[in-house]
């Protein structure tokens, strides 16, 4: 303790006071380091953000190595500033390497340009969410699923073709590309649940789709709660479609037309009027979307 309070007796109490300020200002590249750092200083975080803060950070110490040397001579502001400036240029070179390195398949450039890239999400975060998939074709009257028997522990995103949906023979919808194909069934699971399709899923083209296991799939989750949320608010957005796209199909009776944002539209129907296969179908993704 008397040790340290001698220290700081040193270079406070005994140290000579500056009685004479210079009055001429410092030149302009000195000036324009101290902005570099404070522009540099404000960048964001990710890939681009730290290519952003090594950039200018290195040119500010570009900025004061030359001030070092041209205007105050001093070898060893000059050496310090110098080896800054090379740790930030092998840094930049670093990290835009990193970057340029990351290719995927056209599938997966198709994917991102359209769904992912947005809504703002980086690269190397898709690029994770590339590498726990598999790309699959079907092709043309093949099943994806079927009604009743194929189990739902996988989640698929169609890339490109035509998808048909039935449930017991009567025709729903179709999927198109850029949508998923087993969105309602995945979100009426818990992870540790099992079941079965509900419907029947068929191509009409030969289609390619993107699909992750389901375990796999929540491992990521639990691992990255950012790429959980953003596939929460994809699989809630694709459901909404789906219902949407679907208005339009339901009948009730004598062909009634119904709005199924109603909380009770398939009571509507009486006892002695016959019930569309449609609405179970309903019934059970209304329930998924109201969890």
């Amino acid at each position: 303790m008397e040790r340290n309070s001698t220290v700081w007796k040193n270079l406070i109490d005994e140290h000579p006071i500056c009685t004479g300020w210079k009055q001429e200002a410092e030149g302009a590249i000195y000036h324009l380091a101290s902005i570099l750092f404070v522009v540099g200083f404000m960048g964001g975080s990710g890939f681009f953000g730290l290519l952003y803060v090594f950039s200018l950070l290195g040119l500010g110490f570009l900025c004061t190595a030359v001030w070092a040397w041209v205007d105050i001579c001093a070898a060893d502001i000059f050496s310090w500033h110098f080896v800054l400036f090379i740790i930030c240029f092998m840094q930049f070179v670093h990290i835009a390497y990193q970057v340029r390195s990351i290719t995927f398949a056209r599938e997966f450039q198709l994917m991102y340009s359209s769904i992912f890239q947005p809504l703002g999400t980086p690269v190397p975060v898709f690029r994770t969410i590339a590498l726990s998939s598999e790309v699959v074709t079907l092709e043309k009257e093949h099943c994806y699923a079927m009604q009743g028997k194929t189990s739902i522990d996988r989640l698929s995103l169609l890339v490109s073709g035509r998808i048909r949906v039935t449930v017991d023979g009567e025709f729903l919808h179709y999927i198109f590309p850029f949508q998923f194909l087993d969105s309602p069934e995945w979100d009426s699971l818990r992870p540790t649940e099992e079941g079965t399709f509900q419907v029947t899923l068929t191509a009409e083209t030969d289609c390619r789709y993107v699909t992750w296991r389901r375990k796999k799939l929540y491992l990521l989750f639990a691992q990255y709660r950012y790429i959980s949320r953003l596939f929460s608010v994809l699989i809630g957005s694709d459901i909404a479609d789906k219902l949407y796209a679907l208005n339009d199909r339901v009948y009730i009776g004598g062909r009634y037309h119904y709005d199924i944002r109603l909380p009770n539209f398939y009571q509507l129907a009486g006892p002695k009027k016959p019930r569309s296969p449609l609405l179970g179908h309903f019934r059970n993704i209304r329930q998924h979307c109201d969890k």
